[in-house]
C-alpha cells in the first residue's frame, strides 16, 4: 500500500489548513433536499434502474444518468447486463413513490414521457477493468480521488449540521405521506447553521444558529398556517431543545409562495447534489457523483470504503475527526495513494495511523465489493437523505481494528 499520510491541526478542507485557537467559535452550514427536488428525483431513478439490474444480474455494469423537466424523464448512459428491465415501469413507480401523482402537483407519473438512450459499456473500459482478472484484482472503472469523513460530534459520526438538515426533510416526508401535512408537496429544501467551538482539532456543536426550510405546498393553505405547522411539527420535533434558544433564527418559505416545484419549476440531473449526499461541506469531496453507478465505479465504492475507514478510526477512539483520501487509475486495482488527515486529534503518529489502515483494509475495488456486499440491490435507499450516517448500510458498521 502507498506510504503517505498527513497530520494537521486546525480546520482542514482537503489540503488547505486554517488554524483556529482552542475555544474559538465559528459558524458552519449544511443543506439537504427532499425526495421531490428535481435533482434528487434523478438520483432516485438512476439508482432504481441500477437496483433493477442487480436484482437479476449481480455483475451488471451500470452507469445510468437521468434528466427531468416538466412531464419528461430521459434516461441515458451505458449498461451491460443480462437483466431484462422495463425502464418505463421502474421510472413511473419511482416517481409515484416520490409523490408526484397528480398534475396539480406539477407531475403525474401516469402521464410522463419516458425516453431511453442507453448503450452498452465501452468495450475498452470493460477489458481494462474485468476481462481476465481475478475477482479481487478487478481494475478501477475510472481514475479519480475519493474522500471519507467521520467526526465524534454525533453518535453516527456525522456532522450535526447535515444530520439535522436531513432529519428535517425526512420528517416533512413522513407527515406528507401520513396525510397530516395534506397540503405538502414532494419538493423541499432545508438548511442548518450551527455554532461550533474548536477543541484541539475537534469541532464541538454548541447551538443551532439558523434554520431554513422551504417546502412546496398546495395553494389551499396560507403561508401563516404553513409556517406554524412546520415550526411546531417539524423544527421543534427534529432539533433537540438544547440546541435551540431565543436567538435561533428561523426562515420558513422565506421567498413566500412555493406552489410550482419539482421538475415543473426546475430541470433535474443525476449527480448534482454531491455535497448533500456526503458530509454537507465538511471534510472534502473528490467531485464524483454516486447514483446510477455500479461498484466498479470507484467514485461510489471507494467513497463508501473511505467512509468505512474513517468511521472505524473514530469509533475505535484513535482520533476525534478523520478525513481519508484514496486515489485510483483506470484499470489499476491498487490505490495510487491513501492519505489520512486527523486534524491533530490523534495521539498516534502519521505513520502509525496509516499502518493501521493498511493492516486492516484492502481498498482494491474487487475487495471493497466483497467486504461491503456491494452487489446487492440496496442503492435506491441511499439516494435520499445522504449516503452516510444511516443504519442498514455495510460501510456504516465500524470494523474491529487490529492495532
Amino acid at each position: 500500500m502507498p506510504e503517505t499520510s498527513l497530520h494537521t491541526n486546525g480546520y482542514t478542507n482537503g489540503h488547505n489548513s486554517y488554524e483556529l485557537e482552542d475555544g474559538s467559535s465559528f459558524l458552519f452550514t449544511s443543506e439537504s433536499v427532499g425526495e421531490g427536488h428535481p435533482d434528487k428525483m434523478c438520483d432516485q431513478i438512476s439508482d432504481a434502474i441500477l437496483d433493477a439490474h442487480l436484482k437479476q444480474d449481480p455483475n451488471a455494469k451500470v452507469a445510468c444518468e437521468t434528466v427531468t423537466k416538466t412531464g419528461m424523464i430521459l434516461l441515458c448512459g451505458e449498461i451491460t447486463s443480462k437483466a431484462v428491465v422495463d425502464y418505463q415501469a421502474v421510472v413511473r413507480e419511482t416517481v409515484k413513490h416520490i409523490g408526484y401523482d397528480d398534475s396539480s402537483k406539477g407531475m403525474d407519473y401516469r402521464m410522463l414521457s419516458v425516453q431511453s438512450h442507453i448503450s452498452q459499456q465501452n468495450t475498452e473500459i470493460h477489458a481494462g477493468t474485468v476481462s481476465g482478472r481475478d475477482s479481487d484484482d478487478i481494475g478501477a472503472g475510472d481514475q479519480g480521488l475519493m474522500f471519507g469523513y467521520a467526526t465524534d460530534e454525533t453518535e453516527e459520526c456525522m456532522p450535526l449540521t447535515v444530520v439535522l438538515a436531513h432529519r428535517l426533510n425526512h420528517r416533512i416526508a413522513e407527515l406528507r405521506r401520513s396525510g397530516e401535512f395534506w397540503w405538502a408537496r414532494p419538493d423541499s429544501k432545508t438548511q442548518v447553521t450551527c455554532e461550533y467551538v474548536f477543541d484541539h482539532g475537534a469541532c464541538v456543536p454548541q447551538r443551532v444558529h439558523t434554520v431554513v426550510i422551504s417546502l412546496q405546498h398546495s395553494e389551499k393553505i396560507s403561508l401563516e398556517d404553513l409556517r406554524t405547522e412546520i415550526k411546531e411539527k417539524v423544527l421543534k420535533y427534529v432539533i433537540p431543545s438544547r440546541y435551540l434558544d431565543s436567538n435561533t433564527v428561523v426562515h420558513i418559505n422565506p421567498c413566500g409562495l412555493f406552489i410550482i416545484g419539482g421538475p415543473q419549476g426546475d430541470a433535474g440531473l443525476t449527480g448534482r447534489k454531491i455535497i448533500v449526499d456526503t458530509y454537507g461541506g465538511w471534510g472534502a469531496h473528490g467531485g464524483g457523483a454516486f447514483s446510477g453507478k455500479d461498484f466498479t465505479k470507484v467514485d461510489r465504492s471507494a467513497a463508501y470504503a473511505a467512509r468505512w475507514v474513517a468511521k472505524s478510526l473514530v469509533k475505535a477512539g484513535l482520533c476525534r475527526r478523520c478525513l481519508v483520501q484514496v486515489a485510483y487509475a483506470i484499470g489499476v486495482a491498487e490505490p495510487l495513494s491513501i492519505t489520512v488527515f486527523d486534524y491533530g486529534t490523534s495521539k498516534l503518529s502519521q505513520k502509525e495511523l496509516l499502518d493501521i489502515v493498511n493492516k486492516n483494509f484492502d481498498l482494491r475495488p474487487g475487495k471493497i465489493v466483497k467486504d461491503l456486499n456491494l452487489r446487492n440491490p440496496i442503492y435506491q435507499k441511499t439516494s435520499t437523505y445522504g449516503h452516510f450516517g444511516r443504519d442498514g448500510f455495510s460501510w456504516e458498521q465500524p470494523k474491529q481494528l487490529t492495532l
